[in-house]
């Protein structure tokens, strides 16, 4: 069958990113026989048009539409991106009847309200290049595909979905021909990195986050060979700077280390990020491997420097971890990201400052500290059940898709972005929503390309800000 995909993600804050499912989804439809082409909208000036072209030429037989996020989790200057979906699936009716199927990430945190919003009946759950290309079978046989693992839907009855194929086993390190499919060029002058994943699955049980639903509570771990030689080919390709995306890197943490020996072996030449490490399995070993193996930049989403609020999100660490992961950072080179999220079940202003204490005595100058103030809440999060017994969460599950955010009812929200704002005023290298939200972002991006700057830019935070002050921004 001729198969149209369409990448939606048009979301370039604060960077764009490369989409991986929806080309892994591509090549796997080739696999299995399909012509398959791939419109990826983030480059696109005239989006709609571009869909409403490309389901006129390609004459496809079905249409995949990639869905990566809902919303931007930004509570202060929220963009909801349901909306602009919506248009697209119109767009692509306009110039084609061949059934629309969704996929994606943001399908599994909430796939009967997408579904029920964007008009479209059907969608894949799980790794969609296993599920899709099972579902495209059924459809050229005619044959109905209620039974197939990791697939939901809306009929006459109602919205249906099956269990997604089981969670054991290895799981594969997907590196598609990023160039085959999207603009790669475009991507790189926009200082964008490509992604990589060396696992898939999440044991932790944080109490607001969806990667147990998007990617299921059992760890699949790629041979830490086959992830070395994803690498080398996507170096050899021209994409040098690589970020593993895994949903947290350093768990289990002797596969990370088998992955960064593997990595250290096999000259490569690329310059390697992860943003999500965790500081429970974070040590000198650790980071010594992470910098023979090439790595550039890491990041520690530790969330909070206070027992309470940890304890309170579930993340499974308390703050001697915390303490001892910035003792570990100032013995080594690599630059380091940190990642706190204020707001959470038990925060108070007493808890948000002695965060900041940390923020500030605690970090190097060199390093990017960044804010985030209020949390999405997602249905069927334990979040959520907090949210509803404390009393600041009031919307049915079903119309949890347009974004509701939780913020201790023991603080006030405001007060936490004036003391981060404070704090951002003596401190150089912090930065907040509002930060990586700026307009004049993608321009920054191009200009530190031409000038031969590789990622991660953040790396340069406190200049960057200074010289944005210079010219008279408030940044």
């Amino acid at each position: 069958m001729n198969i149209l995909l369409i990448s939606t993600n048009r979301n370039a804050l604060p960077m764009p990113v490369m989409p991986i499912g929806a080309c892994m989804v591509a090549e796997a439809c080739e696999r299995a026989g399909h012509r398959v082409t791939l419109l990826d909208l983030m480059f696109e000036r005239e989006p709609l048009a571009a869909a409403r072209s490309m389901a006129r030429s390609s004459r496809p037989d079905v249409v995949g539409l990639s869905v990566r996020n809902i919303d931007n989790n930004d509570m202060r200057d929220t963009v909801f991106f349901l909306e602009d979906l919506r248009s697209i699936v119109h767009a692509v009716r306009e110039q084609s009847s061949a059934p629309v199927v969704l996929g994606g990430a943001a399908l599994a945190v909430m796939p009967e309200a997408i579904l029920r919003f964007s008009g479209v009946s059907c969608s894949v759950l799980g790794d969609g290049e296993k599920v899709f290309p099972l579902l495209l079978e059924r459809i050229s046989e005619g044959k109905p595909f209620g039974d197939v693992p990791g697939v939901a839907y809306l009929d006459h009855v109602g919205f249906n979905s099956t269990l997604c194929p089981g969670g054991g086993g290895r799981a594969e390190c997907g590196a598609p021909d990023y160039g085959r499919w999207v603009n790669v060029a475009a991507y790189c002058s926009q200082l964008a990195t490509a992604p990589l994943q060396t696992k898939l699955g999440c044991a932790f049980h944080c109490v607001y986050c969806t990667y147990r639903k998007i990617e299921g509570n059992g760890q699949r771990l790629a041979e830490p060979a086959a992830v070395a030689d994803a690498v080398k080919r996507l170096a050899a390709s021209g994409l040098r700077d690589i970020e593993l995306v895994d949903s947290v890197f350093n768990a289990p943490y002797d596969h990370a280390r088998a992955v960064c020996d593997a990595l250290a072996g096999a000259k490569h030449g690329a310059r390697l990020q992860s943003l999500e490490l965790n500081p429970r399995a974070f040590d000198d070993d650790l980071v010594a491997d992470m910098e023979r193996a090439g790595f550039v930049g890491m990041g520690l989403t530790v969330e909070s420097a206070s027992d309470v609020v940890l304890a309170g999100l579930r993340k499974g660490f308390t703050t001697r971890d915390v303490h001892h992961a910035a003792d570990v950072v100032r013995r080594h080179d690599l630059p380091c990201a940190w990642i706190f999220l204020l707001g959470g079940p038990g925060e108070t202003q007493e808890t948000v400052r002695e965060t900041l204490r940390f923020a500030e005595s605690r970090t190097r100058r060199q390093d990017v500290v960044f804010f985030n103030i209020g949390i999405r809440v997602y249905p069927g999060t334990e979040l959520e059940s907090i949210a509803r017994r404390e009393g600041v969460l009031a919307a049915s599950p079903e119309n949890m898709l347009s974004p509701v955010f939780y913020v201790s009812p023991d603080v006030d929200a405001g007060w936490m972005m004036n003391e981060v704002r404070r704090s951002m005023g003596s401190h150089m290298n912090f930065i907040n929503t509002d930060s990586i939200g700026l307009s004049i972002l993608p321009s920054v991006h191009r200009i530190a390309f031409r000038l031969g700057v590789r990622p991660p830019l953040w790396r340069h935070t406190r200049f960057i800000r200074r010289t944005l002050r210079l010219a008279g921004m408030d940044v």
